[in-house]
């Protein structure tokens, strides 16, 4: 096999900007199942009981094989822990299940060592197998880094030639929140830093010949890692270099927030080619991160089998100018959408009775029925879509209302009321808003004349709409095309799910939770792979078997997760492992219970110290396990208190928040 194939790009970080191809690995051998090449994306998880409990970890484990993964990951802290995998191992093997086994190691090359030689793969993470952590600024000349590039060689060597000598794979995976301080102090906390750090590692591997390794990228941020992602790959190609991406978002917490969270980081990048394994990382019990991985993976195992009989390919003319997408730069109309304006949000409340102003809870506006007025909360959504339907009660002041255009036409009273034309209707259309007039339009309306005949103002803003199975490259190239054209309307972002894609294999819908899970996947991919390239004033999610409050809030929480509109309170929560420290699941809970009406705020919830502290520097308030029973707590980077009774360290917590003038007593209802 020619493991070179497909390493030179184009130009940037993947194959193509507007068709769907996969970037052509390495192919890895891990245990009896190969990763990378043309095998399909794998999928896995990590055990979250003891590793000293081995019944506990292969009953686990033979759940989550059951449930879909192809490698399971088990930590190993210690040299105990690295001998005991070998009675894992072999306690699956009675079982009857080979599933290769991944050794996820921290602080410990001694561990790793003796884990390399009994499981089929070693994870290590470059931030802190050879060096430490302590946020100290560190100052280098270049002879003194060099000579810690030397240091790192030295103790990394010996782990590489077991791999080699054995047939271990290794992956390689930086996190954004353990870099060390070296590299912190070198490059700071960058995407760059978050690159060298492998890449110093991987130099060592290729050095010594080895060449059975895994990358990964990993960050809370899914902006972060989106970026570092992509520089990995434009660094490994520069140097000749195409080992496999292993996916996944750290710390993504539990819910829908997990799950958007991770869908916007892992499928930006699935939708470009990349990535040849995915791990959802869910404050759930993994048994649970396995389907929402092939839910997200399946989609492109799909597109690749339509890829091999036909190209994907964008139908019109228009091409990017650039092999990198670039924030589309919109300008602001009446003050409401676009320019420095957060993304909006739009729903689609034809179809309900629009006869009760009640209804309007389902969208963020709770009607008081003794004072006759509404209240909004953090999630009110900026336009509703009424179709051809006039409500029978009075609207909210501040909501704006859409009407198709011949609708529109016959409304006298037009105040916060706007049209939603169709391309054609606004060329001929002999009355259009002077405030905010919405066109609907697709990628290839761009070639047509009835688009070169359009005239535009700033007050028109773009409905942009697609059913390529490529949609998201589709929609990209919108926005690519504008940007050609010099024209900066204001674009929302609109897709499109019908309930045919949620069905299972005899076309019915599957159990509820299913399809919402499958929404808020394909939904956080299609428009968050946009918004973390900067591009939308705002997003419509158009869902027909899907209850309006939850279009409503999948809408706000890929706001969230782009870190495009902040409107609630943010939980940086890590899957638990067997080095958790209390009961995550329950824990986050907890907090949220007591904090979640705190817009804005960032709080991580960490069960050990292995990403404690540094991924938490993208949090506000840090609560952290420092030992049993005992919780120690963070404001940002900084320790405020530790080794705090887990009895009392909410309370604590609260505390500390209070101190800083951020607590908000939650409102009564």
């Amino acid at each position: 096999m020619d493991t070179k194939i497909g390493i030179t790009l184009p130009g940037g970080y993947c194959n193509s900007l507007t068709e769907y191809s996969r970037w052509h690995t390495r192919e890895v051998p891990i245990g009896h199942i190969p990763m990378g090449g043309s095998n399909p994306i794998r999928i896995q998880s990590m055990t979250t009981v003891d590793t000293m409990d081995t019944i506990g970890s292969v009953e686990q484990t033979i759940r989550m094989v059951d449930a879909g993964c192809e490698y399971v990951r088990i930590t190993a802290p210690s040299i105990k822990e690295a001998n005991n995998l070998a009675e894992i191992k072999k306690g699956l093997r009675k079982r009857g299940y080979d599933v290769p086994l991944v050794a996820d190691i921290h602080f410990t090359p001694n561990a790793a060592e003796v884990a390399a030689r009994i499981v089929e793969k070693v994870r290590i993470n470059p931030g802190n197998y050879a060096d430490k952590k302590k946020f100290d600024q560190l100052n280098y000349t270049a002879s003194a880094y060099q000579s810690e590039l030397e240091r790192i060689y030295a103790k990394f060597a010996p782990l590489v030639k077991i791999c080699k000598e054995y047939g271990t794979a290794m992956r390689i995976g930086t996190n954004h929140g353990s870099l060390s301080d070296r590299i912190m102090s070198h490059y700071g906390d960058t995407p760059e830093g978050m690159v060298e750090s492998a890449m110093e590692f991987i130099r060592i591997c290729e050095d010594l010949n080895y060449h059975s390794i895994v990358v990964s990228m990993k960050s809370s941020n899914p902006q972060v890692m989106v970026r570092a992602y992509r520089l990995l790959v434009e660094t490994m190609v520069a140097e000749g270099m195409n080992y496999p991406l292993h996916l996944g978002v750290t710390e993504a917490g539990d819910g829908e927030d997990g799950r958007i969270k991770s869908a916007v980081g892992i499928g930006t990048l699935l939708e470009d080619g990349l990535g040849d394994t995915v791990r959802v990382s869910l404050t759930e019990e993994p048994e649970l991160e396995a389907p929402v991985a092939m839910a997200l993976v399946n989609r492109y195992n799909a597109r690749q089998e339509l890829s091999a009989r036909e190209t994907i390919s964008l139908p019109s003319k228009p091409t990017l100018a650039t092999t990198k997408p670039t924030a589309y730069h919109a300008g602001e109309v009446n003050v409401f959408i676009g320019g420095a304006q957060v993304p909006r949000v739009v729903v689609d409340i034809s179809k309900k009775n629009l006869k009760d102003p009640h209804t309007l809870t389902d969208v963020g506006y709770r009607y008081d029925l003794w004072l006759d007025k509404y209240h909004m909360g953090e999630q009110s959504v900026d336009f509703v879509y009424l179709g051809d339907t006039l409500p029978s009660f009075a609207m909210p002041g501040n909501l704006k209302q859409l009407y198709n255009y011949t609708t529109w036409l016959g409304i006298q009273n037009r105040s916060n009321i706007h049209p939603l034309f169709t391309l054609g209707q606004f060329v001929e259309a002999t009355e259009r808003d002077p405030q905010l007039n919405l066109v609907r339009i697709r990628n290839a309306d761009l070639c047509t004349p009835a688009f070169e005949a359009m005239p535009l103002d700033k007050t028109v803003v773009f409905v942009v709409e697609t059913d390529e199975p490529h949609g998201m490259a589709d929609q990209r190239q919108f926005f690519g095309t504008l940007s050609d054209l010099e024209l900066d309307n204001p674009v929302i972002i609109r897709r499109h799910y019908p309930a045919a894609e949620f069905a299972g294999p005899a076309g019915n819908l599957m159990d509820p939770e299913e399809p919402l899970s499958k929404l808020q996947l394909y939904a956080a991919t299609d428009m968050g792979g946009l918004l973390v390239d900067g591009m939308g004033s705002g997003i419509w999610i158009d869902s027909p078997a899907t209850p309006t409050d939850k279009l409503v809030s999948a809408s706000f929480a890929i706001l969230q997760a782009t870190r495009s509109r902040i409107s609630k309170t943010e939980y940086i929560s890590c899957p638990s492992c067997g080095r958790t420290l209390f009961d995550l699941q329950e824990t986050t809970q907890m907090i949220r219970g007591r904090t979640n009406h705190l817009k804005g705020l960032k709080i991580g919830i960490m069960g050990c110290i292995v990403n404690g502290p540094g991924e938490m520097a993208d949090a506000d308030y840090g609560y952290v396990g420092a030992g049993p029973g005992k919780i120690t707590l963070y404001r940002g980077k900084e320790v405020v208190k530790r080794n705090v009774s887990t009895v009392d360290a909410l309370d604590k917590l609260i505390e500390i928040i209070k101190e800083d003038g951020r607590w908000i007593d939650p409102e009564s209802e």
